[in-house]
């Protein structure tokens, strides 16, 4: 039998308090503008990208943040609080809860049904934050794009498609290939 959410008072956006009582069910519970957004376990695909993500950013994270896998509570308003697949933020800015305040590099794996979301609502709300890096995984191309803030909005500064490996410098050093990211078999 499926969980149903539990009931919220009508006439109000949500809030991080009321997401704070969403069951533990698998689901991945989000929040833009009060508005609650429900996303489905992800595929294997998704989460070998995720896992590759943190053991390469992990190596070279310098000792001041942390990486860490999705879930994690990145609250950027009281009433918006997204999940990245991936996030790096400083240390002190983890709370016992969930990451406060924009983080250092917020990166989204794409799923058929969260493709939009993330290509644009996250985006937007992360650039408006203030993320200085935003990074996009398209498993099925495979393609990495890596963005950062330039200037308030966000700008282009690498692309791997297929196995094309490419060098990111920023928020710190590292080497990745998308095809890498989904392989069965990786090849760094």
């Amino acid at each position: 039998m499926a969980s149903v959410p539990p009931a919220f008072p009508s006439g109000r956006p949500l809030t991080w308090g009321d997401l704070e009582s969403m069951p533990d069910d698998g689901r991945r519970y989000e929040l833009v503008d009060g508005v609650l957004l429900v996303s489905p376990s992800p595929r294997p695909t998704h989460q070998r990208a995720v896992a590759r993500l943190v053991i390469e950013l992990t190596k070279v994270c310098p000792p001041d943040w942390e990486v860490l896998p999705a879930p994690v509570d990145v609250v950027l308003a009281e009433d918006t609080v997204f999940i990245p697949d991936v996030v790096v933020g400083d240390r002190a800015a983890f709370t016992k809860r969930a990451l406060i305040g924009p983080p250092v590099l917020a990166i989204e794996v794409h799923s058929p049904r969260t493709r939009l979301v993330d290509l644009e609502l996250k985006r937007s709300r992360l650039q408006l934050a203030g993320c200085p890096h935003y990074w996009l995984v398209d498993p099925d191309a495979p393609s990495l794009r890596c963005l950062a803030l330039r200037d308030g909005e966000y700008e282009e500064v690498a692309v791997s498609e297929g196995s094309t490996a490419i060098t990111i410098t920023e928020p710190f050093k590292v080497r990745l290939s998308a095809h890498a990211l989904v392989s069965d078999h990786p090849m760094w």
